[in-house]
């Protein structure tokens, strides 16, 4: 069985997805911060590849990109620290990123490598419900790796039921259409996710953006199946000693 799949059927609440920058704040940092995040209680890892121009990303989220790349990180480079991550973690491990990077590297030779070092699936906000169904996802399929949409409050209903019938693992409620790590007033964004949970989807529900503590993690989660914390992570681990800071900042969210 798929491993996202399996969480879910395991873990229907309380879902922590917790995203992190592949070659940061190191370039060697990337499966020691994933097996710090699995061994602190996360339950999948979302595991950002560093793009120049990441549109939906936060100053937070994209400051990490630009040292992650002036670290040398690339995308052949991840493939090389992820080749035996496996035999070390074995919660999900989805990557996100943006499909120019992708489409330089080769868009099948990445998804056959992804599938090969046992990814589970990926998030990529760029790339359009049709051109996903008519050019990308019969590949993605083919190397067994799910593929997560994203939706927002400006979503329409009937956009919303086509995207989770596309998706596969789970669907990703961005809280609000602003940027990642911005602070905001939850109140609205419990309304929208009252309506999206009233919508009975076929799949999981993981809430991101504005998710940064015990509190914005429980509220997401009672309309939710969990929830996706990133830049208040990344600016968790931004000093080094990643271990001693993920262990907090976990403790801080789940205890």
């Amino acid at each position: 069985m798929k491993r996202i799949k399996e969480l879910f059927e395991k873990k229907h609440a309380g879902v922590l997805n917790v995203y992190c920058t592949a070659g940061y704040p190191e370039l060697n940092s990337t499966v020691g911060v994933m097996k710090s995040l699995q061994a602190n209680g996360a339950d999948l890892i979302e595991l950002g590849m560093p793009y120049s121009d990441p549109l939906a990303d936060g100053p937070v989220i994209q400051a990490s990109s630009t040292k992650a790349l002036q670290n040398g990180m690339t995308i052949s480079k991840l493939f090389e620290q992820l080749k035996d991550f496996r035999k070390e973690i074995d919660v999900p491990v989805v990557l996100m990123g943006y499909l120019n990077p992708l489409l330089q590297y080769g868009f099948e030779n990445f998804c056959a490598k992804a599938g090969e070092v046992g990814i589970d699936g990926l998030i990529i906000p760029d790339i359009p419900m049709f051109e996903y169904e008519n050019e990308y996802k019969e590949i993605i399929k083919k190397y067994n790796l799910d593929f997560i949409f994203l939706v927002t409050p400006e979503t329409s209903q009937q956009r919303i039921k086509k995207l989770d019938e596309l998706s596969s693992g789970f669907l990703y409620a961005v809280s609000s259409s602003s940027i990642t790590g911005s602070d905001k007033d939850f109140s609205p964004v419990e309304i929208y996710l009252e309506k999206l949970k009233e919508l009975k989807l076929k799949n999981p529900t993981l809430v991101g953006f504005g998710i940064k503590d015990k509190q914005t993690f429980q509220t997401a989660c009672k309309y939710a199946n969990g929830a996706i914390i990133g830049s208040a992570y990344i600016k968790a681990i931004e000093n080094g000693n990643t271990e001693e800071a993920t262990r907090k900042f976990l403790e801080g969210v789940l205890n």
